[in-house]
C-alpha cells in the first residue's frame, strides 16, 4: 500500500520564483534543525521522486533503522521553501542549475547531498509525429522558470530546430534565438502545466517527471529527448545547509544509491528515468 502524505499545492503563476521569503535565517547551524530523533520528512515531486522514496520506505528503510516520511508537492517552489523553513527535513526533486538559480533569487540556503537520477527533458506533440512535421508558425509550450526554459531551448538547439546565440547559458530565453527556420512561437507556462497544454499548442517541452505523470513515455513518445551523456541536470536529495551530516540524511543517501534502488529505477521506468550512480 502506498503510504505517502500528499500535499495539494496551488499552481504558481509565472515569476513565482522571485517572491521574497519572509524569514531566510542564517545558513549556519543556528538555522539547521538539531533534532534528529524523529522521522526524516522528505518533500518530493510525485513521479518519480516520491515513488522512489516510497520504494525505499517500504523495502529498505526499516532494516537500515530509518524512519522515513514522504510528502508530495506538485510545484517546483514549495519543496525548497519548506526545506528552508524547517517544515520538512530534505527534498528530492531538482537539479543543480535550478537550485543555484533558486538560492540566488530567494536567499535560501539549500545544498545538494547526492545525485540519484536523470529525467531527460523531451519535446512532445499530439499533432506532429516528428520534429520535422512541425508546421511554420507552430506554437511550442516551454516551462516558464528561467532554468527549465533555457534547458528547453537548448534541447531544441541541440536538435537543429532553432539556433541559440553562442555562449548562452542557463538564462536563455526566446530572445536569444538567432535562427528560427520554422518561425516557431513560444508559450511560456508553469512547468506542471506543459503536459496539459498539448491539446492547445502544436508541441510542448516537458520535464520528465511531469511527462511520466501524464502517462507519456519519454523513451518512446518524445519527438526529441535529452542525451544522458555529460548531462548536468541530474536530480538529487537536498537539505538546508548545516544538515548534510544528519545521520538520518546519511542513511537515506546510502539507500538512494543502493543497487536495489538502481534496479527499481531500471525496471520501473525503462529508460525514461536513468540512475545517475
Amino acid at each position: 500500500m502506498r503510504n505517502t502524505a500528499k500535499i495539494t499545492t496551488t499552481v504558481l503563476a509565472a515569476g513565482a520564483l522571485t517572491f521574497g521569503l519572509t524569514a531566510c535565517g542564517s545558513s549556519d547551524s543556528d538555522s539547521a534543525s538539531s533534532d534528529t530523533s524523529g522521522p526524516l520528512v522528505v518533500a518530493a515531486s510525485p513521479v518519480p521522486h516520491a515513488e522512489i522514496l516510497t520504494y525505499v520506505k517500504d523495502n529498505l528503510a526499516k532494516d537500515a533503522g530509518l524512519d522515513l516520511e514522504v510528502k508530495e508537492f506538485t510545484d517546483y517552489v514549495t519543496p525548497n521553501t519548506a526545506t528552508e523553513d524547517g517544515s520538512v527535513d530534505a527534498n528530492y526533486f531538482q537539479n543543480q542549475p535550478y537550485l543555484d538559480d533558486f538560492n540566488k533569487k530567494n536567499g535560501t540556503h539549500i545544498v545538494p547531498v547526492v545525485t540519484v537520477h536523470l529525467e531527460p527533458l523531451g519535446l512532445y506533440s499530439s499533432k506532429a509525429k516528428s520534429a520535422d512535421d512541425l508546421k511554420s508558425g507552430a506554437t511550442v509550450a516551454v516551462p516558464n522558470d528561467s532554468v527549465n526554459e533555457a534547458r528547453a531551448l537548448k534541447l531544441l538547439d541541440a536538435n537543429g530546430i532553432i539556433t541559440l546565440k553562442d555562449g548562452v547559458g542557463n538564462e536563455a530565453t526566446p530572445a536569444d534565438i538567432v535562427k528560427n527556420p520554422k518561425n516557431l512561437k513560444f508559450k511560456e507556462l508553469e512547468a506542471a502545466q506543459t503536459p496539459r497544454s498539448l491539446s492547445d499548442v502544436d508541441a510542448a517541452v516537458i520535464n520528465g517527471n511531469y511527462a511520466i505523470e501524464a502517462d507519456l513515455k519519454p523513451a518512446e513518445d518524445a519527438l526529441v529527448l535529452e542525451s544522458a551523456d555529460d548531462n548536468p541536470y541530474g536530480n538529487f536529495l537536498a537539505v538546508k545547509e548545516g544538515n548534510e551530516n544528519d545521520p538520518r540524511v546519511k542513511k537515506l543517501e546510502e539507500l538512494l544509491t543502493s543497487p536495489e534502488v538502481k534496479k527499481f529505477i531500471e525496471d520501473k521506468y525503462a529508460g525514461s528515468v536513468i540512475a545517475s550512480f
